[in-house]
């Protein structure tokens, strides 16, 4: 599995105000990236930008290799069995074994019932085996830990440990440790855009 992911000189914006500015990252086969920083600084965004799903303010984003998001929209659809909302991704993205996805989360026991009677949680461990299933050596993970118990905690980050032990990339926004062998970390308050200071009386 190889694959890579440049951020170059990235700036991004929400509406009127530019969260970070300067921020450049290369990651590669293996490679673990921990993105700290407050709420409202720009970790969301800069996971979207990444994806592609935002158009940063400067700078480039460059990958080789498909990307994989998780984040707070799962695309399952809510009125589905949670079943048939994986199987629509399965056919859209073209997974060969959903089956050992649904197994690895534990999921089996909740495939007859409609995703939006499951739990938070439940739900969490849901979008991860659509990416897991997905095959994406990048991933793109915002909060992957919330919600869950910590047996499920201990569960995705091994789970996220063996994927760039094998090759993948994962870029990793949390407000929790993560405990990854290689881990990097980025904070983002250091690319926050500096105030000009007050003129002296």
């Amino acid at each position: 599995m190889q694959a890579r992911l440049t951020v170059s000189d990235l700036a991004c914006r929400r509406g009127d105000r530019v969260l970070c500015r300067g921020l450049s990252l290369t990651l590669q086969s293996g490679d673990a990236c921990h993105v700290t920083g407050a709420n409202g600084t720009g970790k969301t965004t800069l996971l979207r930008s990444c994806a592609g799903l935002l158009t940063p303010f400067a700078g480039t984003v460059e990958t080789e290799g498909a990307i994989g998001l998780l984040d707070e929209r799962m695309g399952l659809d809510p009125d589905l069995p949670l079943s048939r909302a994986l199987a629509f991704w399965q056919r859209i993205d073209g997974c060969t074994d959903v089956d050992a996805a649904i197994e690895a989360m534990g999921l089996g026991n909740l495939l007859d019932i409609p995703v939006r009677y499951l739990s938070t949680g439940q739900r969490k461990r849901a979008g991860l085996a659509r990416l897991i299933a997905q095959d994406a050596p990048i991933w793109l993970l915002d909060e992957p830990l919330s919600g869950l118990d910590t047996r499920a905690i201990e569960q995705v980050t091994a789970l996220i440990d063996a994927h760039c032990k094998g090759g993948g990339i994962a870029l990793v926004a949390s407000h929790q440790t993560l405990s990854i062998a290689g881990l990097t970390t980025l904070e983002l308050a250091d690319y926050a855009p500096r105030t000009a200071p007050e003129p002296a009386a």
